[in-house]
C-alpha cells in the first residue's frame, strides 16, 4: 500500500486538521457511506466534517485492524469531546466538558497509490461496549479533554468541570488560600459566578500522564458589583485580565492538585463588559 501508512493517518486525523487530512489521504472522487448519510467527493465530506467538528474534537483510539493490499478494516473506539454546546450532535446532545465514546467499524478501500477511494462506516450506540481512556494525559484526546474542561469551567458549569477532579483534589490560589475537595472547589467557583465569571484563555500547554503545565489568562468579568472580590475590587461590567501559570498534578487521568501562580501584572478594563 504505497503512500498510505495507517498509523500516520490516525495521527493526522487526531491532529484535528480535516482539510489537510482529506487532501493528503483521500482521492478527489472518493465516496463515504455511513449509517445514516452518504457523500461523494472531498468537498461534500469536508462540509460534513466542518459541521460535525464544530466545537467537537473527534479522536481515534484503535482497538483492532485487519489489512490487505487494497483494504483496511478497523475497529475504533471514537472519543467525541465537546468544547461548546452541541444539542444537535448526532450521537448525543453535548455541553462543554462532555465526552462520549462510540464504537466504529470502518472499511477503507485504497487505490494503487494508497489514496482512500471509499470509506464505509457503521456504529454502535454511544458508550455501548466501548473502552474508556483516562480523562487527562498525554494522548491527543486527553489534550482535547483539557480544553473541554476549560470550556466547562469558563461556562461556570460546576457539575461538568468537577468531573475532572479527584474527590480529594487540593487547590492552591494566591488570592484565596487552599481549598480541599472536589465539592468545596466546585462550590467556591459556583458561588463566585453569582457576581463574577472567570474565563480561561490558554496561551501555552504542556501535558503528559502525570501533569499539566499551562500558561493562562484568567479573565474575571463582574456582572454585579464585587467590592470584596479576592483578586481586587470590581464594579459591574469590569473585566480583569490576570496572567497566571497553572500546574495540575494528575492521578489516573484526573486532577488531584492545582497550583496557581501570578505570571504578570493584572490589567483592568473598566465597564468593558457592560
Amino acid at each position: 500500500m504505497p503512500g498510505f501508512d495507517y498509523d500516520e493517518y490516525i495521527a493526522a486525523f487526531n491532529s484535528g486538521d480535516d482539510r489537510a487530512l482529506i487532501e493528503r489521504y483521500f482521492h478527489a472522487d472518493f465516496e463515504f457511506v455511513g449509517t445514516t448519510r452518504a457523500y461523494k467527493g472531498r468537498a461534500e465530506f469536508l462540509k460534513f466534517l466542518d459541521w460535525a467538528h464544530d466545537g467537537i474534537r473527534e479522536i481515534i483510539r484503535l482497538q483492532s485492524v485487519l489489512k490487505s493490499d487494497r483494504q483496511i478494516f478497523a475497529e475504533i473506539d471514537m472519543d467525541f469531546v465537546a468544547s461548546k454546546p452541541r444539542p444537535d450532535f448526532p450521537f448525543a446532545p453535548l455541553e462543554p466538558g462532555d465526552l462520549v465514546t462510540v464504537k466504529f467499524f470502518v472499511l477503507y478501500e485504497l487505490d494503487r497509490d494508497g489514496m482512500v477511494t471509499s470509506l464505509k462506516s457503521m456504529t454502535w450506540p454511544a458508550d455501548y461496549h466501548v473502552t474508556k481512556a483516562p480523562l487527562l494525559g498525554g494522548h491527543p484526546g486527553q489534550r482535547a479533554a483539557y480544553y473541554a474542561y476549560c470550556a466547562a469551567f469558563s461556562a461556570g458549569d460546576g457539575e461538568r468541570f468537577g468531573r475532572f477532579y479527584t474527590d480529594d483534589v487540593v487547590l492552591h490560589l494566591p488570592s484565596a488560600g487552599t481549598i480541599t475537595g472536589r465539592q468545596a472547589i466546585v462550590d467556591f467557583y459556583v458561588q463566585m459566578t453569582k457576581r463574577v465569571r472567570e474565563g480561561l484563555t490558554v496561551n501555552q500547554l504542556t501535558m503528559d500522564d502525570k501533569g499539566i503545565a499551562a500558561d493562562v489568562i484568567s479573565t474575571f468579568v463582574a456582572h454585579e458589583d464585587a467590592p470584596d472580590f479576592q483578586v481586587q475590587p470590581l464594579r459591574k461590567g469590569d473585566a480583569l485580565n490576570v496572567p497566571v501559570f497553572v500546574y495540575y498534578t494528575l492521578r489516573e487521568g484526573r486532577i488531584c492538585a492545582i497550583k496557581v501562580a501570578r505570571a504578570g501584572t493584572p490589567s483592568l478594563n473598566r465597564g468593558a463588559a457592560a
